[in-house]
């Protein structure tokens, strides 16, 4: 168990709704939820079954005045999310009920927890690993049905069950070696350094498919970050407004209307994408100009991908041939904006040098969105058929720590595969990566000084 103390939260966002809920957990909290509790059957908590209802009131023991009327789910070890025993307290959604509930609960005893503290308990008495604890969050910001799904499966446990069980062969292969460094005088046979070479390279083959799915997995976990850059004027704000299919942008015919970025999120085949509309790059004619020019230089260097837009009805200027230059070598699809329009000049042998990506778009009536989206998405996503069935990894602890057991048992095998070189050698690097794998799930940690 986590320790005595009994800790007590909000579980329900802040704000207005049907319902609020007052959690608490530890060994207490059945007992301290009782002493405020009324039933008008005279109900008792202590007597309740685990996993039942009750319906009643909680009242204040200092001023007998009610608080609310409540329904509370009792939860009792081990059965529950935190493997201690759990009260529900279904409260009215306003903040002060909820507020005078808790401070009553922590007046009785109990600890108002630390953020995130009922999935670190549920981690420390062993009913989460530090995988599935971590996918508890990815969960609760899940912005679409894939990254859902992604997240769901982390938190059943299929990639701690695939980096155990790399783990138990890889223990396997560790134990081999080391049992010769113990009894020096039995040289390692031919057939067994050839079975303990096919063992690594098949797990180092596995750690580095795992590895290829992080590059495209993490965009379902944080979002793929797209900047639409390009002059003003050029109808940035009118395609943000037209994917999002709202009015989200102030659009205007005056240049510099877009002062600041604005973000919102989108939805692409699952993809959540994080859009950012940006300030017209040009030379700023006051201060407030010349931040948001600087924040839209900011996004192109930060972005996962850039749209750079340029005005079909018009000839390229020399603040587009700016722009166009500070994207060159980025992920960037180039469009040209305004297609209802009638053509000034034909811009895709000016374009050409530049991406080999260009659509022909018009915000205003919607025409080349659908094809816009569909690059979006193939574009950052081109292997994702491969890997959505699989076992994705998304948190970036988990790819730095298997690409450190990676590396290591690359170093494994360029050891085993040199007859001169001290066995030693080998069995450190095997331990290492035993224990960047360890320390994925939690079995392993590491004392920072």
């Amino acid at each position: 168990m986590f320790g005595d103390d009994t800790i007590a939260a909000v579980s329900t966002p802040p704000g207005e709704g049907g319902i609020g809920i007052v959690r608490l957990s530890g060994k207490d909290a059945i007992n301290i939820t009782d002493r405020l509790f009324h039933s008008p059957k005279g109900k008792k908590l202590s007597g309740t079954a685990s996993h039942r209802i009750v319906y009643g009131f909680i009242n204040d023991p200092y001023t007998d005045e009610t608080i609310d009327e409540v329904l509370i789910s009792v939860m009792r070890s081990p059965n529950t999310y935190t493997r201690e025993d759990i009260v529900e307290i279904n409260c009215h959604g306003g903040m002060l009920p909820l507020r005078d509930v808790l401070e009553l609960m922590i007046k009785e005893g109990a600890r108002l927890a630390e953020p995130g503290e009922f999935t670190k308990r549920a981690f420390l008495n062993g009913r989460l690993d530090l995988g599935e604890a971590e996918a508890v969050l990815d969960l609760i910001r899940a912005k679409t049905d894939e990254s859902r799904r992604i997240a769901i499966g982390q938190l059943r446990g299929r990639l701690s069950e695939r980096i155990i069980s790399l783990r138990g062969r890889l223990t396997q292969v560790c134990v081999f070696v080391e049992a010769y460094i113990d009894f020096p005088e039995d040289e390692i046979e031919l057939s067994s350094k050839d079975e303990i070479i096919a063992s690594t390279e098949a797990i180092h083959s596995e750690l580095e498919s795992l590895l290829k799915s992080y590059d495209e997995g993490r965009f379902f976990r944080e979002g793929l970050g797209v900047a639409i850059v390009g002059r003003p004027n050029v109808g940035k704000s009118s395609l943000l407004n037209a994917l999002l299919q709202k009015d989200r942008a102030i659009v205007t015919d005056m240049p510099g209307t877009t002062r600041d970025t604005i973000e919102e999120y989108l939805n692409i085949n699952g993809l959540p994408l994080r859009i950012i509309d940006t300030a017209g790059i040009r030379e700023a004619n006051n201060i407030a100009e010349a931040e948001g020019v600087k924040r839209s230089l900011c996004a192109i260097e930060d972005a996962d991908m850039i749209i750079a837009v340029v005005d079909g009805s018009e000839p390229l200027t020399e603040e587009d041939l700016e722009i166009l230059e500070k994207t060159r070598g980025k992920n960037t699809i180039f469009t040209i904006n305004k297609s209802d329009l009638p053509a000034v000049h034909d811009l895709l042998p000016q374009l050409a040098p530049y991406a080999s990506r260009i659509l022909q778009i018009s915000a205003k009536i919607g025409d080349g969105l659908d094809e816009l989206k569909d690059e979006i998405f193939g574009s950052c996503l081109k292997n994702w058929k491969e890997h959505k069935d699989g076992i994705i990894v998304t948190n970036l602890r988990h790819k730095i720590l298997i690409q450190s057991a990676h590396d290591s048992l690359g170093n494994v095998l360029k050891v085993i595969k040199t007859d001169h070189q001290p066995l030693e050698i080998t069995a450190i690097e095997l331990r290492d990566a035993l224990d960047r794998l360890g320390e994925i799930v939690g079995t392993v940690t590491t004392d920072v000084q």
